[in-house]
């Protein structure tokens, strides 16, 4: 108690002198004894006559009021205390900014971060969402020497990976590396594979460094590099996670160790390698795959291969697996599979099926074979192609020229631009968008046109000029592009009209109703998410938090709607559309339409104004940007629910109902 009392009482004599900082370390490193003596408010108290400073008061104030723990309250207050204008602070959404303001009136602490200059952030908020910024994190270091950064980026791209992995824990895998890289300017997205493999070729090299075979996994940073003596031996004969025991043995075979291992260790390799294919049967259909290659390939239990094969072929399980394997470990799976002639039957007959990676792999591994053309000259002469099939021959068709199974290039082509239109989903997707790339490479196209001749040049121009369901500007931009290849084609080019700008406007009740949204994520659904994460944080250990983990992400989630949205009032403006006239159809009319499906109304309104109980539509949808611009007997495309385009007539033009004018008013309680 004595020694308690004597802490209170140099508590005391710093708030006399008014050492703030002394009061501060005292109160920071003796908080459980001083709690026994004073109450918290007693602290705050004496921390408070330790300073006349009005920034410090307010901090005092704002963390204070808080009502938290104690201990998290000095926390939050050091925190808030190393805040000062100049210093470098990190934010998990924008990265590195700088300290420009501390305002002790309103509270309020400014940032300016790359891409959002002048952010304030409440005192609250400021502790919750900043942290310091160390001198060895490699956002400052960047900041502090540009030079020596671009240059680790251009010479040692393996030290900035590395730097990045320290920089952010242990739970960096690829894809978050490429997201922080690319998000954070330090690659561009489109340099991202170049800079990829020339960083991984370093990093192999780098015994500390583990590089996992799937880029949902973490890479591995060791302290020291594995010397794979008996003490890694026993470790690994008491494991009993697959995947770590397929990382295991292959590090252990990439650093050589397998060829010179002796037979003891081998027959303890092969028994964790055969508990681990047992425990990932019917659980994880693409590791046992992997496991079973490796098995193969290290040469164990070769009788038992034909079991595991028989595993993969039931159910079609090697279809899932081939979906879920890192692209550069299919092929090993197919070579597994593909023993005998029924067995690479049925691989043709999956193509279909399979990924695009398994696709290529079946193809490549097997295209001198005659069954093998013939079965992908089959599917390519299908009025549907595959979408892989399509993807693979049309982005290599060097390759496949030599191919007579195959039909004419103008008719994968027309498969090619098929592929491109309406709307797709899953692996579809997928070769939809690297269709939609190719077409946007001169250097394919410039080939394309090269191997046609000129009756297809302009009959493949005509069918892609034709294809409605492309995006406008990458429509345009690849017409005109073609055009410059062969200039002949310009005599088949359809003019397009270019159409109207209008003002960016929303009824007032929409904008009501959109700032009342507004005001509420603001106002409400913000400050309950920071009461949700403070909760979480009572929970314990933040990395195993998984409510508070959900908490945060909710935080990144509403404080990006927040940005959006505030940036959306700021450019639409509430109009009643007195100025719309029905000569032609434009925001502020009601239309009247006719196609094969019969006759159909809609009344077209601002950006935000939604009611299809009305036949109310946004300008923004696709039916009215199709409409904007048109008059009476003029056609246009009507997509339906599915992306395909049919052609319909504009009927008649009408002026807005009385009935349509009172459900743009605001409505009642509201207020813009």
């Amino acid at each position: 108690m004595a020694d308690t009392e004597a802490l209170v009482d140099q508590l005391r004599e710093c708030a006399e002198k008014q050492d703030f900082e002394g009061a501060f370390m005292l109160a920071r490193k003796n908080q459980v004894e001083l709690s026994k003596k004073l109450r918290p408010a007693g602290l705050w108290d004496a921390l408070k006559r330790a300073t006349g400073d009005r920034l410090i008061l307010s901090f005092l104030d704002s963390v204070e009021s808080d009502a938290r723990q104690l201990d998290e309250a000095l926390v939050r207050l050091e925190k808030l205390l190393s805040f000062h204008p100049e210093s470098l602070v990190l934010n998990k959404t924008w990265g590195l900014g700088k300290v420009k303001k501390v305002d002790s009136f309103y509270r309020r602490i400014t940032v300016d971060f790359k891409t959002k200059r002048g952010h304030q952030f409440t005192y609250a908020a400021a502790a919750d969402m900043l942290e310091s910024a160390p001198e060895d994190h490699v956002l400052v270091k960047r900041e502090a020497d540009p030079g020596e950064f671009d240059k680790m980026l251009k010479e040692r791209p393996g030290d900035l990976v590395k730097a990045v992995i320290r920089s952010n824990g242990s739970m960096m895998t690829l894809i978050r590396l490429e997201d922080y890289c690319v998000t954070n300017g330090f690659v561009k997205s489109v340099n991202w594979k170049s800079f990829w493999e020339r960083a991984r070729t370093a990093l192999k090299q780098d015994k500390c460094v583990i590089i996992p075979a799937k880029k949902a996994d973490p890479i591995q940073l060791r302290a020291a590099e594995e010397d794979y003596g008996d003490s890694w031996l026993t470790a690994f004969a008491h494991e009993t996670d697959p995947k770590l025991i397929l990382a295991a043995v292959r590090e252990f075979v990439a650093q050589g160790k397998f060829k010179a291992a002796d037979e003891n260790t081998r027959a303890r390799i092969g028994e964790r390698l055969n508990f681990a294919v047992t425990a990932a049967r019917k659980t994880d259909d693409a590791l046992y795959a992997r496991l079973a290659c490796l098995v193969v390939e290290l040469g164990y239990v070769e009788p038992a291969a034909d079991g595991m094969r028989a595993y993969l072929w039931e159910r079609r399980r090697y279809v899932k697996a081939a979906a879920a394997l890192p692209a550069r470990e299919v092929g090993a799976m197919i070579k597994f599979l593909a023993s005998d002639a029924d067995a690479k039957a049925k691989l043709y007959a999956t193509i279909p099926d399979f990924c695009f990676a398994a696709a290529t792999e079946v193809v490549a591994q097997f295209g001198a074979e005659p069954e093998c053309r013939a079965a992908v000259g089959a599917y390519m002469k299908e009025p549907k192609a595959p979408a892989v099939l399509t993807t693979l021959i049309v982005g290599r068709y060097e390759q496949f020229r030599d191919w007579a199974e195959l039909p004419p290039l103008i008719t994968l082509l027309t498969h090619a631009i098929a592929l491109g239109e309406g709307r797709q989903g899953g692996e579809t997707l997928k070769m939809q968008n690297i269709v939609r790339r190719l077409f946007g490479d001169r250097g394919w196209l410039e080939k394309i046109f090269g191997w046609l001749q000129p009756a297809d040049q302009a009959l493949f121009f005509e069918r892609f000029q034709a294809s409605l369901a492309w995006d406008p500007s990458t429509h345009h931009t690849t017409v005109v592009r073609m055009t410059k290849i062969v200039p002949s084609l310009e005599a088949h080019l359809v003019k397009a009209e270019k159409k109207r700008d209008y003002a960016r406007l929303t009824s007032p009740r929409s904008f009501a109703i959109r700032k009342a949204e507004y005001l509420k994520l603001i106002n409400e659904d913000m400050p309950a998410n920071v009461k949700r994460i403070e909760f979480a944080k009572s929970y314990g250990d933040l990395s195993e938090n998984a409510e508070y983990q959900y908490a945060k992400d909710e935080q990144r989630a509403l404080m990006q709607k927040q940005t959006v949205m505030q940036a959306e009032l700021e450019s639409v403006k509430p109009g009643d559309f007195v100025d719309a006239t029905t000569e032609e159809v434009m925001p502020g009319v009601t239309v009247v339409c006719e196609s094969k499906a019969g006759e159909k109304t809609w009344t077209i309104l601002g950006e935000w104004d939604n009611d299809l109980d009305r036949g109310i539509i946004s300008s923004k949808t696709r039916v009215a940007q199709n409409l904007l611009g048109k008059k009476v007997g003029e056609s246009f495309e009507l997509p339906d629910e599915d992306g395909n385009v049919t052609f319909a007539t504009v009927k008649e033009i009408r002026p807005l109902t009385d009935e349509i004018r009172a459900w743009m008013q605001i409505p009642a309680g509201m207020q813009i």
